[in-house]
């Protein structure tokens, strides 16, 4: 994702600040702190809070700013295609593994189409959640994925997970279409 820009007087841009704590990092965390614990009372609530508010201080994240919108109906789609995606892959996967015979592994590189980091997040987390597939790599500043893939005999089947991949990142972005940045003014 592009950062926020703000405009100076002199038509020069900046990033904009953000702040380092966020009320909503500072309540998760808080409740983080709660389940570690495994009980909730007022010196633990007070402790978490100024645990959360010391972390948010030590390590400051930009805000997350999804700039996408929600499609309901592409949404219960994204999940309902995921989910018969995982039960086949698993499928798959323990045929491979019960067939005791030799297979081939491949690192497939797919060069996402959206240039943002929220979708490149979103899809590789699903790709990696799918039994077959992981992860090894995320080059933000091309916006690639690298994945080792289980069972690629032939080019022609690296080329055909590149498409599912493809087909998986196109049906988030259906899903939760992104807005066009706006500009802020200073």
């Amino acid at each position: 994702m592009s950062p926020v820009l703000r405009t100076r007087r002199d038509g020069s841009t900046r990033p904009a600040r953000y702040r380092a704590v966020q009320p909503l990092a500072v309540l998760w965390l808080t409740l983080v702190w709660l389940a570690l614990w495994g009980e909730v009372t007022p010196v633990l609530v007070i402790g978490g809070v100024l645990v959360a508010v010391l972390v948010c201080v030590m390590f400051p994240l930009p805000p997350i700013d999804l700039a996408s919108g929600v499609r309901p109906l592409a949404l219960a789609a994204l999940v309902g295609r995921f989910a018969v995606d995982v039960v086949r892959a698993s499928i798959q996967v323990s045929g491979v593994v019960l067939r005791r015979r030799p297979f081939r592994n491949a690192v497939v590189a797919v060069d996402l189409e959206s240039s943002s980091d929220f979708v490149m997040t979103l899809v590789a987390s699903m790709l990696s959640l799918v039994p077959g597939s992981v992860v090894v790599e995320a080059r933000r500043s091309t916006h690639t994925l690298f994945l080792h893939v289980l069972d690629v005999p032939d080019r022609e089947s690296a080329e055909a997970f590149r498409r599912d991949a493809l087909d998986l990142e196109q049906r988030v972005l259906r899903a939760l279409p992104p807005r066009p940045h706006k500009e802020v003014r200073a």
